[in-house]
């Protein structure tokens, strides 16, 4: 993927998760995520979130192999969801 595009697919995805980001561990309180936030998306963007859904694992696994080649440093992903709602499947793959 050309490093132009990567960026483009990387400062999208940065704004799409910047609701969830938390840097400050002290004052975050769970209980104050409503967990049907959607981000105002609804089923007509499906199609193109399974795109950039697909975007993002290459790149977040293109980034996990420079992480790991590094020995440095570590991620850690908290997924909540009810039961069968496929948080097992970002771990087996």
């Amino acid at each position: 993927m050309p490093q132009r595009e990567r960026d483009a697919i990387l400062r999208r995805a940065r704004g799409f998760c910047a609701p969830f980001r938390i840097d400050d561990g002290d004052s975050f309180r769970l209980s104050s995520i409503d967990p049907g936030d959607t981000l105002e998306l609804d089923a007509g963007d499906k199609p193109e979130s399974k795109q950039v859904l697909a975007e993002g694992v290459e790149i977040l696994a293109d980034l996990q192999d420079r992480l790991y080649a590094q020995d440095r440093w570590a991620v850690l992903l908290i997924f909540q969801a009810m039961d069968a709602a496929g948080k097992d499947a970002p771990s087996s793959t």
